[in-house]
């Protein structure tokens, strides 16, 4: 039964969204504000927690900040912002504090469940893109593109030797992208793949979590080595 932590000030609303979900099945922890949130998830018992939904606009700390220190303690939570506020940059900010996906209130129970659902399988260790090379066998230890080691088996990634964290929605675009290196892919298809082939999502998702990956995997993320731009199509993997 996965355990989602929700993150909501208004009482009524984190009433009526925590009855929804234990009626899908999920266990719930709620929070009223971002320093119970991260209290929660401090706690020796904390790492049950497999999703975070979190408002935005909450009393202290706002959601902004609440998910770059989530992410400063884990890379692999998934994390769903949840707000009445969509303007772009309020999502654009949103989504490069590290959210996974951004949802604007009002929102149905069975698309938020949806979302939920989408996340929780972008978190599994299985089901990443598959393998390639030639004969489609995994190389021992991952595959090297010029110092960035990816290892599918293992769901690693590391330059030079030092391990790169990525949360669960960047290590599969990654994944996505390096599975066919030069191949262009539109931001509808990454979209498809990568968050969910039925998930009807914004194109600035792939926007900040491409940007998220460069920050993390580049030398100088204004010049990518290996997550480029194809201006007016999309992004590959290389030439590297």
């Amino acid at each position: 039964m996965p355990h989602v932590l929700l993150i909501e000030d208004d009482a009524s609303v984190r009433d009526g969204m925590e009855l929804v979900l234990r009626r899908h099945g999920y266990d719930v922890d709620t929070a009223a504000t971002g320093e119970e949130a991260l209290a929660l998830l401090d706690a020796p018992d904390g790492a049950r927690i497999e999703l975070a939904v979190l408002d935005l606009m909450l009393p202290g700390m706002d959601g902004f900040e609440v998910c770059r220190r989530v992410r400063a303690r884990t890379a692999t939570l998934p994390v769903i912002m949840l707000t009445a506020r969509g303007d772009d940059h309020d999502i654009v900010t949103g989504l490069e504090a590290g959210a996974d996906d951004y949802v604007v209130k009002p929102v149905t129970a069975p698309v938020l469940e949806a979302r939920i659902r989408a996340a929780l399988r972008r978190a599994e260790p299985t089901g990443a893109p598959g393998p390639v090379g030639a004969a489609g066998a995994r190389p021992p230890g991952g595959e090297d593109f010029a110092g960035l080691v990816i290892d599918r088996a293992g769901l690693t990634v590391t330059k030079h030797g030092a391990v790169i964290p990525l949360p669960p929605t960047e290590l599969r675009l990654l994944l996505e992208l390096s599975a066919s290196p030069g191949r262009v892919f539109s931001r509808e298809q990454l979209l498809a793949s990568v968050w969910d082939h039925t998930f009807l999502g914004d194109s600035r998702l792939v926007d900040a979590a491409v940007g998220r990956l460069r920050a993390k995997l580049e030398d100088v993320p204004a010049r990518p080595r290996y997550v480029q731009t194809v201006r007016g199509f999309g992004y590959r993997f290389g030439p590297l």
